[in-house]
């Protein structure tokens, strides 16, 4: 991991419906701690707002920000892209927020290989089951059978990631799940977990 300087970042990534986005909401509540709100070209889900979830824009506008370096990480997700603003996120940074990242393993993965002069912990959450998962996405997605089919989809690629991360966790009780996360921010040693028994749990997820 990277030495604390100033703020420290908080990558959390997990297939669609794993509960990762209730989990960064959950952090940033805590005292000094702000959710890097992403720039999307997807349209709103109802009760999304402008600013505060995401800040939605055009594809064009977006990839005129591309153009201009503007994000410090931006990937394709779903046929749509999702991006970071650079300065809104190292300012923030320099002033001594610890800034949480709601983002997929290509996102994590530019920011990991920028080697930034800020603590990094990348954290992973993995769903309690398959079955489970695909529950949270049919209420989630409103019974919209065409999205959840192509979140499952993605949803073994998206598994194989988890090896890349520091942290791993599964989200099978959203309170227990939150406290092994904020034990593991606040950890100043190396973080470890059980990788077999991770490793286990992710070839039954895929049976």
């Amino acid at each position: 991991m990277s030495s604390f300087k100033r703020g420290g970042i908080f990558i959390l990534s997990s297939p669609s419906g794993a509960g990762k986005t209730t989990l960064v909401k959950k952090i940033s509540k805590n005292k000094n701690f702000q959710v890097s709100v992403s720039h999307t070209t997807r349209l709103p889900r109802p009760n999304e707002i402008h600013g505060k979830d995401y800040y939605f824009i055009s594809k064009n506008y977006f990839k005129k920000l591309i153009k201009k370096n503007q994000f410090l990480e931006h990937a394709k997700v779903f046929d749509n892209y999702y991006g970071s603003s650079k300065k809104t996120v190292i300012d923030k940074l320099e002033k001594g927020k610890n800034i949480v990242f709601d983002i997929d393993w290509q996102g994590t993965r530019q920011i990991r290989n920028k080697k930034l002069n800020y603590k990094l912990l990348t954290i992973f959450i993995l769903p309690p089951s398959r079955g489970e998962l695909l529950k949270r996405l049919i209420k989630r997605e409103k019974k919209n059978m065409k999205t959840v089919k192509k979140r499952m989809k993605e949803f073994k690629k998206d598994l194989s990631r988890w090896k890349e991360y520091d942290f791993v966790v599964i989200n099978d009780d959203l309170k227990l799940c939150y406290k092994k996360i904020m034990t593991a921010i606040n950890n100043k040693k190396k973080i470890s977990f059980d990788r077999n028994f991770i490793h286990y749990h992710v070839k039954k997820l895929l049976v």
